[in-house]
């Protein structure tokens, strides 16, 4: 079974779920889950310059509610626990857990604690992160020795 690491920082969608599945056709694939809710991540400023440049103008001005700390989590483990649904409706085999902190040691000890043969880096575009290569993606790429697919989500969670 190819076994796929995909990090994310919110709910799967229906399309992200379909795209991520058929990627290897009629292989089976067994996903594991790293989740850093959004408000964990980068600080404030950062996602509201994301926002502004994805032309989302109401969502900058409203960064400052986006959940942080404990709430955070609680929401991220809901999403989490939608994500696995969604997986395994779809036939994938699927486990997960959220990341707290460090991100990146988290996805290195979870390759190679699994074995996987990839890694998915599922997010909303962060355009200053990506620009200085400090994004998930560009990072893994020089930690976790397997290959590291980037992709955008489709479109929000709802």
């Amino acid at each position: 079974m190819f076994k796929s690491v995909l990090m994310i920082e919110k709910a799967l969608t229906s399309a992200d779920v379909e795209f991520v599945t058929t990627l290897h056709g009629d292989e089976q694939v067994a996903f594991h889950i790293l989740l850093q809710p959004r408000g964990d991540q980068a600080d404030r400023l950062l996602r509201a310059i994301d926002d502004i440049a994805l032309g989302e103008l109401d969502e900058a001005a409203h960064e400052r509610d986006t959940p942080e700390g404990k709430d955070a989590a609680a929401l991220g483990q809901q999403a989490l626990e939608v994500s696995l649904a969604a997986l395994r409706a779809a036939g994938g085999a699927a486990e997960g857990r959220l990341i707290e902190d460090h991100p990146l040691d988290a996805l290195k000890a979870l390759v190679a604690e699994v074995g996987a043969d990839e890694v998915i880096v599922l997010t909303d575009p962060h355009y200053v992160e990506e620009f200085f290569h400090r994004d998930w993606a560009s990072r893994a790429r020089h930690k976790v020795g397997v290959p590291v697919l980037k992709l955008f989500s489709h479109s929000k969670a709802q």
